[in-house]
């Protein structure tokens, strides 16, 4: 089976490189990142990623901004995504997941959160066998 190709858009490098060791070395995932929305949207498009972790605070066009074009966007729009974000208050969430966002992962997050989160916010629901859509046989 291919390795998963999850797109990583953060305008922080500490953040990314963290990611990247726990979705690579831990979790056998290729990792695609890029700095900024717009450069997000263009490779999303381009490389059609399973799923996308997107960081809410970004210079330019910020996560919310970067989903709702994801989401019009017909090369896109199927695709997954799952907030990164220092912003942790209640309404906050409210207010991604009516975005349209699968899940919210908390910053600072340890390896172990961006992994599990990942997995279990992406889970494939109309498959009969229960596993999830990044085909890691992980129900959580």
């Amino acid at each position: 089976m291919a390795a998963k190709r999850i797109l990583f858009i953060d305008d922080e490098e500490d953040i990314k490189t963290l990611a990247r060791l726990c979705l690579e070395l831990e979790a056998g995932w290729e990792m695609i990142a890029a700095s900024n929305g717009i450069e997000g949207i263009a490779i999303a498009e381009s490389q059609q990623p399973d799923a996308i972790l997107l960081d809410v605070m970004m210079p330019g066009l910020d996560g919310l901004q970067t989903l709702a074009k994801l989401q019009v966007n017909p090369k896109t729009k199927h695709i997954p995504t799952i907030f990164i974000t220092a912003k942790a208050q209640a309404s906050d969430r409210r207010r991604f997941y009516a975005a349209g966002a699968k899940g919210v992962i908390n910053k600072p997050f340890s390896t172990c959160d961006v992994e599990a989160t990942a997995i279990a916010r992406l889970r494939f629901r109309g498959n009969k066998n229960g596993r999830n859509m990044l085909g890691l046989g992980v129900n959580l």
